[in-house]
């Protein structure tokens, strides 16, 4: 989906051009992970940073395109409303001090961006979902000006028989609404986690990512508040679920948990896409078949909570990639550089589990802990493996952060840098001080005045520690 297109029209012939083109890049594909082709060098890690623009009393400013005008930075992008940008990383090494150069990169990237937009009066923030928004800002007028969104919303709608998407979250107080667009998906901003991995181990870490989100959505939930009102401790995951929703099915959700482990390849997930899944956008591109150019377009419309990724290096090698997409933006760069290390290091520890983590957690159990965290955040209660049922955070605690440390020891990153950067994710759990919590925490102190809440957190935000140490 970040790729531009250069028309949002399309006819039937388009969608059976398309069809027969992603028929036999899936064959292709399926042949490559017979044959192993994929690259595997030392681990390979990078991000993916959403933040929101905002004006000087911390509402939405739908102002991306000015902003990034002769900016130059092919890494800083716009993403589907005009008051949301996308930070990309370098691609990193997992080994060393990898998370000080992390966030020394994206500080220094956000320093620049925050610059600019100071010049135009406005501000940068990241933050799970912004508690200022309100509904009237989600509206066709600021979706960016490409032709890629245009054309997904044409086409979720095309789906949907005209049908408006529906809202519906119970939590700590409900929401209950319709939209006629796509751009509820707008109001939830992530930090995307990236690992490059090789064939031979894709399989195992793929679905140790999943087992691991319930965890990850838990000590890093950041979205309390929606439209005034609060609901789960990670909002976004059922916001991002019902925003792009085409059908009830789980086998057709465009966003979801999945509906099982992969078995023996991330393939499956690949056939999955071409079997299940209604094209949304058929480009036709004049790339040769090796390219997998409608076969990566098809699978960029298909936003699984960890989804697999194809690319090309620059000799033209393929890439595999784990997105990990469950983790919000925010609160502070610090505790985002915190999120990936617990990450990296939970799937490098586990992997060197003899039995397959996958055999000792079904994955009815990981779904379940997947969404038991994002409703209740650090409170939430779930089974791990041999154990029936465990408090999050002494899960975390006892057992987690001691994988964790032994995974980036394994990967070679310093000893310091895992003292550091997991005594954040220790910080936050011993302290029950997740974003999420914070944001409660001030309310409660200080009452339901959003604009406040905003205006105190980014000021915490631009201090630049992590959020168990804010005051309220």
């Amino acid at each position: 989906m970040g790729q531009e297109i250069p028309s949002s029209r399309f006819g039937d012939a388009d969608f059976a051009e398309f069809r027969h083109r992603l028929e036999m890049e899936t064959r292709l594909l399926a042949e490559w992970f017979e044959t192993e082709v994929f690259s595997s060098p030392s681990a390979l890690g990078g991000f993916e940073l959403e933040a929101c623009l905002l004006d000087n009393v911390a509402d939405p400013a739908p102002h991306n395109q000015r902003l990034l005008e002769d900016f130059n930075d092919p890494l800083v992008v716009p993403e589907l409303a005009t008051f949301n940008v996308e930070f990309n990383s370098r691609v990193h090494r997992m080994q060393g001090s990898v998370f000080s150069h992390m966030a020394e990169e994206l500080k220094t990237r956000w320093k620049r961006v925050n610059e600019r937009a100071a010049q135009l009066d406005l501000r940068m923030g990241m933050i799970g979902v912004l508690p200022t928004l309100k509904l009237s800002a989600l509206t066709l007028a600021n979706m960016s000006p490409l032709n890629r969104y245009r054309a997904l919303n044409e086409q979720v709608f095309r789906l949907r028989n005209g049908r408006p998407v529906t809202l519906d979250i119970d939590g700590r107080e409900s929401l209950h609404l319709s939209h006629d667009d796509v751009m509820l998906e707008s109001a939830a901003t992530s930090f995307q986690i990236h690992l490059q991995v090789n064939g031979a181990q894709a399989a195992d870490l793929y679905n140790l990512s999943k087992i691991v989100s319930a965890p990850m959505v838990g000590v890093s939930a950041n979205s309390p508040y929606l439209f005034g009102r609060d609901l789960w401790d990670e909002t976004r995951i059922p916001l991002f679920e019902q925003a792009i929703s085409v059908g009830a099915s789980d086998l057709t959700k465009r966003v979801s948990f999945g509906i099982r482990y992969v078995y023996e390849s991330i393939m499956e997930n690949f056939t999955a896409n071409f079997l299940r899944y209604p094209v949304l956008l058929p480009l036709l591109m004049d790339e040769p078949v090796e390219k997998l150019a409608h076969l990566r377009l098809h699978n960029g419309t298909i936003w699984r909570w960890n989804r697999p990724l194809i690319g090309f290096d620059g000799q033209g090698k393929a890439q595999l990639r784990i997105e990990h997409r469950v983790v919000p933006a925010g609160p502070s760069i610090s505790d985002s550089i915190a999120n990936a290390a617990f990450f990296f290091g939970l799937l490098s520890g586990l992997l060197e589990d003899e039995e397959k983590p996958a055999e000792k957690l079904s994955f009815d159990r990981a779904r379940s802990n997947f969404y038991a965290a994002a409703r209740r955040g650090l409170q939430a209660e779930v089974a791990w493996f041999g154990i029936e049922k465990v408090a999050l955070e002494r899960l975390i605690i006892e057992h987690l952060l001691p994988i964790a440390a032994r995974g980036l020891a394994k990967l070679g990153v310093d000893p310091y840098e895992i003292e550091y950067w997991l005594g954040i994710i220790t910080g936050r759990v011993e302290n029950q001080m997740t974003g999420a919590a914070w944001q409660r925490a001030w309310v409660a102190s200080h009452g339901p005045d959003f604009h406040g809440l905003m205006q105190a957190y980014l000021e915490q935000q631009e201090r630049g520690r992590p959020v168990h140490e804010w005051p309220l």
